[in-house]
């Protein structure tokens, strides 16, 4: 049992069995009880459905038989072939399917106890960030005496059937698995980080170069542990789950299996040059209908494949479902691939180690601006920024940034009528060094990543990112959506996630005796030219010093260069409007750091906001010696501390 794990309705397995043993009756659940309310809200089966536990079904129940595979499950007459294909990808991995089945030699029936058996089971899932236990009984939806939904291929096999129910319980009924992504089962298998991708757009049909990254990343996340299923869009409702000529099925699930470079011929003593192809390989759900083209089991291809490089792969001749396929073939004849990362975060590993936060939100609404936490998309100006905001640093010259926003499940929702998900997706911006309170208007904040909007349970984002502080908006498409969400964000480095909650410093006892702020600036220096050459390769090492009353911002150094691009931002809530703001310019020495110019700012609400070029002075008052070089600035100040 993991740690921190939690019950769903509060049904806790090992209570509930002991009791059940203690009194010698068998289990039945008053949560998902053995009736049609179980089973659907709008369709009916297609039959008369008798509930009924694996001993009414054969003499010798199991949960597992052989171990578990991804050859173990076929698909019922639900149309989950999503979850079906999520559970073969999973059966790759016993260290993730343990997880789900936790314990599971406990849980098996034991012929030599049966005293020990009460009909009662239970499983794990990732639930919007957290491990939740739930307990099902064991009977199981039967027409004439076959399972009707999810089942093994081995009859006395129970594990998927049951898992299926657990699932189904956690979704409110068989029927709300009626439709959904592979990629949605896998993370709530796991916890991964899911990322889809649109195999059309990408253009990963024409373009060989892309089509190798792909690969390449494919081979990289499937060899550390990672989840693959794919897909063809159907253009209508008509074309769902008809068959094409090459023996695909459309508007179907398949979990990749596996991906493998396959050498051709045999392999000559001292002789390491063989050509190689890019193979991937699938499942169907239905442990049937196969790809026919080249590649095929039977196709003549093998022949350029020797015996023992069959064997390696474990090719069978067999309709199975199972098949291989070129992945130039794959690219070229499915539409959607979903990416499922178990994203590494031990310090005791060999691969990279990254750093994750994640973060509980939510979209709320609210009529007063300053509250509402749910301003819609970026295309809604005057409201976006009232979305939840969150702010976190890169702290090496550039750091990839993984980034996924999870709303919650609505498939519970199907029986009411709803149960679609929400568009969602998020903006990321560059704000200034020292942002610690909420965006109120955006005036010298660069925006730098945009991600998909779409209405799918996790939008994903992978972005390489430059040194310094960024705010993070995730919002809906439209205002006024009401739904919570978890925020995840994996960088190389730890990068201090939190939410922005305040829109301005707080008022304190000290704030009388002090003071209180009475004007917000915001500035911007773009860049320095024209500076004086301070080393014998004629260039220099600037960066930037911010002073503004007792605070101080400091900029990264820039390398051997007298016309520097900066991008700083920096922000001040300031008490004393008579005071200037300084801009220091400095060069970076080993021993002692030298004076390159400066400039001072009044940064009164009423100044220019357009961008300005100003020459660098001595230290001292505004009308000091000029000093070589130029800097770009733009400044940005007023007297209402939530404007900007």
């Amino acid at each position: 049992m993991f740690s921190s794990v939690k019950f769903f309705k509060d049904q806790k397995y090992h209570d509930l069995k002991q009791r059940c043993i203690k009194q010698r009756r068998i289990f039945e659940d008053p949560e998902f009880p053995a009736s049609d309310e179980s089973l659907f809200y709008n369709r009916c089966p297609p039959g008369r459905v008798e509930w009924k536990r694996p001993k009414e079904l054969c003499e010798d129940p199991h949960l597992v038989v052989n171990g578990i595979s991804s050859h173990d499950l076929h698909q019922g007459k639900l149309g989950n072939c999503w979850f079906v294909a999520a559970c073969s990808c999973l059966a790759l991995r016993e260290n993730l399917w343990k997880k789900v089945i936790p314990s599971f030699k406990e849980q098996e029936w034991d012929s030599k106890r049966p005293q020990k058996y009460a009909g009662i089971f239970h499983f794990q899932f990732w639930c919007f960030g957290q491990w939740t236990d739930v307990v099902i009984d064991d009977r199981l939806p039967t027409i004439n005496g076959e399972l009707i939904y999810c089942h093994s291929n081995v009859k006395n096999e129970f594990w998927s059937a049951l898992l299926e129910k657990a699932y189904a319980k956690l979704a409110g009924s068989y029927e709300a698995l009626d439709g959904g992504t592979a990629a949605d089962a896998i993370v709530d298998f796991t916890g991964a980080v899911a990322e889809s991708i649109d195999l059309v757009k990408g253009k990963y049909r024409a373009d060989v170069y892309e089509q190798m990254k792909l690969f390449e990343d494919l081979l990289k996340v499937h060899r550390r542990g990672g989840l693959i299923s794919c897909s063809i869009m159907s253009s209508s409702a008509h074309d769902s789950e008809v068959q094409t000529e090459m023996g695909l099925v459309i508007g179907h699930a398949y979990s990749v299996t596996a991906i493998q470079k396959v050498r051709l011929g045999e392999r000559l003593l001292f002789s390491f040059k063989s050509e190689k192809l890019f193979m991937i390989r699938m499942r169907n759900p239905w442990g049937k209908m196969e790809w026919n083209g080249a590649w095929s089991d039977q196709s003549e291809e093998w022949k350029k494949v020797s015996n023992s490089e069959r064997k390696s792969l474990g090719l069978t001749v067999q309709n199975d479902g199972e098949f291989w396929m070129t992945f130039d073939d794959w690219c070229k004849n499915f539409t959607d691939v979903d990416i499922c990362r178990i994203v590494n975060t031990s310090y005791f590993s060999i691969h990279k180690t990254w750093e994750k936060k994640m973060i509980h939100g939510a979209w709320t609404k609210d009529s007063e601006p300053l509250i509402n936490r749910s301003g819609g998309c970026f295309d809604y100006r005057a409201t976006f920024l009232q979305n939840p905001q969150y702010v976190f640093d890169v702290k090496k010259a550039e750091d990839k940034v993984l980034i996924s926003l999870q709303q919650q499940d609505q498939r519970i929702y199907k029986k009411d009528g709803k149960g679609d998900n929400f568009p969602i997706g998020f903006e990321i911006f560059k704000v200034e060094l020292n942002r610690e309170y909420r965006i109120h208007k955006l005036q010298i904040q660069q925006r730098v990543a945009t991600s998909l909007y779409i209405n799918t349970r996790t939008v994903f984002l992978r972005k390489l990112l430059a040194r310094g502080r960024y705010v993070l908006i995730p919002t809906t498409y439209r205002p006024g959506i009401v739904t919570p969400f978890i925020l995840r964000l994996f960088t190389d480095v730890p990068s201090e996630l939190r939410e922005l909650k305040l829109d301005k410093p707080k008022r304190t006892c000290w704030s009388t005796l002090c003071g209180y702020p009475c004007i917000v600036t915001e500035i911007k220096i773009h860049s320095v030219e024209g500076l004086q050459r301070q080393d014998r390769s004629g260039g220099a090492d600037p960066y930037l010093i911010i002073k503004c009353e007792n605070q101080k911002v400091r900029s990264a150094v820039q390398q051997d260069t007298v016309s520097a691009i900066f991008d700083t931002q920096a922000v001040f809530y300031r008490k004393n409007i008579d005071r200037p703001i300084i801009v220091q310019v400095w060069n970076r020495n080993i021993l002692c750091d030298q004076f390159l110019g400066q400039v001072l700012l009044a940064a009164l609400p009423g100044d220019p906001r357009e961008e300005q070029t100003l020459q660098l002075r001595e230290k001292g008052g505004r009308d000091t010696d000029e000093m070589p070089g130029h800097i770009t600035i733009k400044v940005v100040s007023s007297d209402d501390l939530v404007e900007l």
